[in-house]
């Protein structure tokens, strides 16, 4: 998987398609991520001692293969490579503009 936590991402399928968001969190195990305002679902929270019963919205995992990157310089979806830099070190490019992705 070639995404790290903080990338800005665009949702390509699903009910969310078109919504652009930071990753909040990777599941590699599983192939999903996190992103910030897509995938709201509503969760049912049991009271316990500290505090009442209530229902939160959070973010779902969705899976990874339904998010692109966005392309620093062009702002639009790309795929993403990797090449060895001049200091011998595997880095992210994006294939649109060959641009290194921190």
């Amino acid at each position: 998987m070639n995404f790290k936590t903080g990338d800005k991402v665009v949702v390509i399928a699903g009910k969310d398609k078109g919504k652009e968001g930071k990753i909040t969190k990777v599941l590699r195990d599983e192939n999903k991520i996190v992103i910030e305002g897509v995938n709201v679902v509503k969760k049912h929270v049991k009271p316990n001692g500290q505090n009442a019963g209530s229902i939160v919205e959070l973010e779902a995992p969705i899976n990874a293969s339904n998010a692109m990157m966005i392309d620093p310089k062009t702002k639009k979806r790309t795929r993403i490579g990797h090449k060895i830099d001049k200091n011998g070190k595997k880095v992210r490019v994006a294939k649109k503009s060959n641009e290194v992705i921190d």
